[in-house]
């Protein structure tokens, strides 16, 4: 049994800890929130987020967040990410040296174009920064529907030890030593399923999902690899698993973003619409900035720039990206 502080009480950071009291571990997780502490003590419910999940009595939940750190062998980071940063800054107080910080968010953070490790490993560099990522809905994985993840570590001696605490006959996990890439993929497929959310809004088919997904991976990859991400994680489980999932699925709060703002919404009505922090619409300038730093052309996230800061109509961004210049598809291949 490992004892685990989870920080961030939604429902990614909830789904964890029941997977994590199924598991046989002790759970406790932290929430800013005085109000959401006391329902979730009380209710058991996270009602909003997890429709119908009953929250085992086992797992405590608490605004303190020494309570949460004190001896724990683990913690996982599972606040948004616009949020990782100053959450880190509150847990400097209460980390030891080596302390295991499992992030679990994804994003790239605007200003410094940092992945949410390195802000981390930058806030708290004497602690043991991991992330955890993968094609993994919070509201499937509480209700213990089959899922599966990689886990990556600076040294392969924790990344085992961490699928050993987390792996369940619902929840398989693969090692993978590039970080790097991981946080890519789990950050920048965000801002490709805005694109394909705005498609569906718009009214467009199976075709233009199809072409997102496999063009918007293309985009991944060609910056992740110049960043020094490796080829097979963009084509796995963290980069077309997740890109897949959250392009497709109902319970994407980015997909579902770019549908209201195909149906005409502004970004700001469709994120208070959504009611949960679209990770996508944080992403996506920093997405554009690397993508100019790299010198990578990103077209799609290009024009969700231009839609969602630009106030750019949503039809004329996806009638550009069609008229772009005529492309090989791959540039390795040879006639």
């Amino acid at each position: 049994m490992a004892r685990i502080g989870i920080l961030g009480a939604g429902s990614w950071g909830t789904a964890l800890a029941i997977l994590l009291h199924d598991n046989g571990h002790d759970v406790t997780v932290w929430s800013i929130h005085e109000e959401e502490v006391e329902t979730l003590n009380t209710t058991r419910r996270l009602e909003r987020k997890l429709p119908g999940v009953e929250i085992p009595e086992g797992i405590v939940f608490t605004t303190d967040m020494k309570e949460t750190m004190s001896d724990k062998d683990v913690c996982v980071l599972a606040v948004p990410s616009p949020f990782i940063r100053s959450t880190c800054q509150k847990m400097k107080q209460y980390v030891r040296a080596g302390q295991i910080i499992v992030n679990v968010a994804k994003g790239i953070e605007e200003n410094t174009l940092y992945t949410l490790t390195d802000i981390i490993e930058e806030e708290l560099p004497y602690a043991d920064a991991c992330v955890l990522s993968g094609p993994s809905h919070a509201e499937e994985v509480s209700r213990r529907l089959p899922t599966t993840c990689v886990v990556s570590s600076r040294t392969r001696k924790t990344a085992e030890y961490l699928r050993s605490v987390f792996v369940s006959p619902v929840f398989r996990v693969y090692i993978s030593p590039d970080m790097l890439g991981i946080e890519l993929g789990g950050a920048l497929k965000n801002v490709i399923a805005l694109a394909a959310g705005t498609a569906d809004g718009l009214g467009y088919g199976d075709n233009t999902k199809a072409a997102l997904i496999t063009r918007g991976i293309a985009e991944i990859a060609r910056l992740g690899i110049k960043m020094g991400g490796k080829p097979e994680t963009f084509y796995g489980l963290t980069g077309i698993g997740d890109l897949i999932v959250t392009c497709a699925s109902m319970h994407s709060r980015n997909r579902k973003a770019g549908y209201l703002m195909g149906q005409g919404y502004t970004m700001e009505e469709a994120m208070k619409e959504v009611q949960m922090v679209v990770e996508g619409v944080y992403s996506a300038k920093a997405a554009l900035e690397l993508s100019r730093k790299y010198q990578v052309e990103m077209p799609i996230v290009e024009q969700v720039n231009k839609v969602l800061f630009e106030n750019k109509n949503a039809e004329e961004a996806v009638k550009e990206l069609m008229l772009r210049d005529k492309k090989i598809e791959s540039d390795d291949t040879q006639w």
